[in-house]
């Protein structure tokens, strides 16, 4: 499972040697001031959709990048964890992240800039 943390001024996911093979994508970082929002989500498939480079099963597994219309998603979510966060950032290489993870410990640990 990717490592979602906060490192000094950045939001880093680190996903796992396989999950980097089946995203096709390494770690990432965003700056914490491109946080714009942090969400729990019961079941973050519910939100991948679009044209992806990566691994992608449907109700099962999504790792890498997806993108619906406009917007860029970076995912990492696996069979069996599907509760996670959704992370909308603004002015980052990314328009959103959802990650599979234990949401409550790891949104409380995200600030949030409005």
């Amino acid at each position: 499972m990717a490592e979602c943390v906060v490192v000094g001024k950045q939001l880093e996911v680190k996903p796992s040697t396989k999950e980097r093979l089946e995203a096709v994508h390494s770690d990432v970082g965003v700056p914490l001031s491109s946080v714009r929002s942090v969400e729990v989500v019961e079941n973050t498939l519910d939100h991948v959709h679009g044209l992806r480079i990566g691994t992608g099963i449907p109700g099962s597994t999504a790792i890498g990048t997806f993108s619906p219309s406009s917007a860029t998603i970076f995912d990492v979510i696996h069979h069996g964890k599907h509760r996670g966060l959704r992370i909308i950032l603004e002015c980052a290489d990314f328009d959103e992240m959802l990650i599979g993870c234990d949401p409550e410990a790891v949104a409380s640990s995200i600030p949030v800039n409005s």
